[in-house]
């Protein structure tokens, strides 16, 4: 895939469109047109199969107007990115709802019994993102030590001899992460890999945690990676990376990081400095800056965007190597924020690039 210089993508999540809510965009995206004919009564009356089509539909067409240059489909799919997940599992019992960092709830597993995967997923979906856009397509899928850190733990340790102190339970939760990797994730990422998905996103927001397990995630993410042939990337968001690294920089098959920056961005605090600890380990993968702040409605100017991708590039050293993103899913946002905030994103990306060259001319 051919791209300019600060290429844009997506890093996640959208709010979910009501059907009322896709009429209401119809008209300014055309989404309705990357379906084959779909009859009136069926609109009308949707089935759940229907709707799911529509809404990734419309979130693939949202992503692509919005100027991106790699989209998905806003994880139209999904019902949350852990309950998702742990749906295509047998081991996990699922107990109560638990609230998230937002408005939303999802239901949290126990592992009762040695996990194993029901089949590979996110694959029809795959398929379908990719006959519906003219874009790049990147997946984004929950990874083995987020999916092990928010489940209940109990089969895994009660193999544990004796007291089950500290190093006990870091034993089981080695375990469980070496399990969603090797017998969840890696056979997913075979799957969609033989699909032809080349750019996966491995979600681990639960890596910033807990810094001091950041080789437990580096471990799990070489176990579900290793000899694949795709481009893939860690997306973590609201952590320290300082207190991550050394250790994150062993994950072998990772070309990017995906972080987030403009969420502490502020006039007493430098929210890209953080980069100038890559140049000083000669780290050279490629970076998914964030730009832009999801939990705030406050706009984002297209030259402010220009100016944190522009200050990204010096810490760097590198501009080739940044890829311009959200610092995470837009879910809280509504979807006329979340639309003005993308494109004020493409707008400032064009803006830096038109800067740089300018600059070198």
């Amino acid at each position: 895939m051919n791209t300019p210089l600060f290429p844009t993508q997506e890093i996640g999540s959208l709010q979910k469109p009501s059907l009322e809510a896709l009429g209401d965009w119809e008209q300014r995206i055309h989404f309705l047109s990357r379906l084959s004919q779909v009859p009136p009564d069926v609109l009308r009356h949707p089935d759940v199969a229907t709707l799911q089509n529509l809404r990734a539909a419309f979130g693939i067409a949202f992503l692509e107007s919005a100027g991106l240059d790699r989209v998905y489909d806003g994880e139209a799919r999904r019902v949350e990115m852990y309950e998702y997940a742990a749906r295509q599992m047998t081991g996990l019992q699922f107990q109560g709802h638990v609230r998230s960092w937002d408005s939303k709830y999802y239901r949290k597993g126990t592992a009762v019994d040695r996990i194993n995967l029901i089949a590979p997923y996110h694959l029809d979906e795959f398929d379908f993102v990719r006959a519906h856009t003219h874009a790049g397509v990147k997946l984004p899928i929950t990874g083995p030590y987020t999916l092990a850190d928010w489940s209940y733990n109990e089969y895994y340790l009660a193999r544990q001899s004796g007291w089950k102190g500290r190093p006990q339970r870091r034993a089981a939760q080695r375990e469980l992460v070496l399990d969603m990797a090797q017998r969840v994730l890696r056979p997913t990422l075979q799957a969609l890999v033989a699909h032809g998905c080349r750019v996966i996103q491995i979600d681990e927001p639960a890596a910033g945690t807990h810094p001091d397990e950041a080789p437990l995630v580096v471990e799990g993410f070489n176990e579900a990676t290793q000899g694949l042939d795709a481009e893939f990337s860690m997306h973590i968001c609201y952590s320290r990376y300082q207190d991550l690294l050394p250790a994150l920089l062993e994950a072998k098959a990772c070309r990017q990081w995906a972080w987030e920056f403009a969420n502490r961005d502020a006039d007493h605090h430098d929210g890209y400095e953080v980069l100038k600890l890559l140049r000083e380990y000669s780290d050279t993968r490629s970076i998914g800056l964030g730009v832009l702040d999801v939990h705030r409605d406050t706009m984002e100017t297209p030259e402010l965007v220009a100016e944190r991708i522009q200050r990204a590039a010096k810490y760097l050293g590198d501009p080739a190597r940044i890829w311009v993103n959200p610092d995470c899913g837009l879910r809280t946002r509504t979807l006329d924020v979340a639309y003005a905030k993308l494109q004020a994103m493409v707008a400032g990306a064009a803006l830096a690039r038109r800067e740089l060259e300018g600059n070198n001319s």
